[in-house]
């Protein structure tokens, strides 16, 4: 799989998916909404993508995709246009993928499908890994949620690989420089646990998610090694969810467990917020 599709190049992570991908020496075609085609120029396609016509005649030639276009959070759009937006979307995506015979799926779900904010449901426990129990609190996240079922179809009824990325908060470097305000109010953050990832960890989880090997449908935590907090974790749940139970876990480890995606990717998120700024 040399010939790449990535959906919403233009955002965060598709950025970094892109230049870790040709990096890897991967040929890359950008399908997105923002954006201009150039007449000659493959690397990038304007489409849209809730329309399944011109989903396949962009994603024509190639072998595998990374679909990382939607709107990207909740309370952007109504939550009528976020969820059709979102479903419609993925569904054209992954229909369009098995249509023309590709090889492989990689996807952006959310870990909002785990229950963020946690303000209906507390965490089942902390690390929070993937069997925790999905409590989807917005259209946005049950889109994704919905989404991650479709796959399981998908991969059922024709066979190839679909791997859902469940990526916590995306940080480029210049991002960091919040990091220090988050400090003296834990509510601030509380909301997915203290998480958040590296738009370049990102990147390397989708081009693991091509390459590794899996035949099902997989859904990954993809989020950095620790916390956004220089306060310990046993304080951190102390002080905000009491109730849950907190693993054997180091004091600034990731409350969004990323073991599985460690075991069955090999991934190995390499960038910190603390090497980036110091806490005040």
């Amino acid at each position: 799989m040399k010939k790449i599709i990535v959906t919403g190049g233009t955002g965060k992570a598709g950025r970094a998916a892109i230049a870790e991908l040709e990096a890897k020496g991967y040929q890359v075609r950008n399908i997105d909404r923002a954006g201009k085609s150039i007449p000659g120029d493959p690397s990038f396609l304007y489409a849209d993508l809730s329309d399944f016509g011109q989903t396949i005649d962009a994603m024509a030639g190639y072998d595998a995709v990374v679909h990382l276009a939607a709107i990207p959070a909740p309370d952007m759009y109504t939550d009528e246009v976020t969820f059709r937006n979102n479903i419609t979307s993925t569904y054209n995506v992954f229909q369009a993928a098995i249509t023309l015979g590709m090889k492989r799926v990689v996807w952006a779900s959310s870990e909002t499908v785990l229950g963020l904010p946690f303000d209906d449901e507390l965490p089942d426990y902390a690390p929070i890994d993937e069997n925790q129990t999905p409590y989807p609190e917005s259209s946005y996240s049950l889109s994704k949620l919905l989404g991650e079922e479709m796959a399981r179809q998908f991969n059922r009824r024709h066979g190839i690989p679909f791997v859902g990325l469940r990526i916590s908060n995306i940080m480029e470097p210049r991002d960091y420089e919040r990091f220090p305000s988050f400090q003296d109010e834990p509510m601030i953050r509380k909301w997915n646990l203290w998480g958040y990832v590296d738009a370049r960890d990102v990147a390397q989880a989708c081009r693991l998610g091509l390459e590794a090997d899996i035949s099902g449908a997989e859904v990954f935590i993809v989020a950095a090694a620790d916390t956004c907090m220089t306060t310990e974790n046993s304080k951190l749940m102390q002080q905000v969810f009491p109730d849950v139970q907190l693993k054997e876990t180091g004091d600034f480890d990731t409350l969004l467990s990323i073991e599985k995606a460690k075991k069955m990717l090999g991934y190995n998120p390499q960038h910190s917020w603390r090497d980036y700024v110091k806490s005040s």
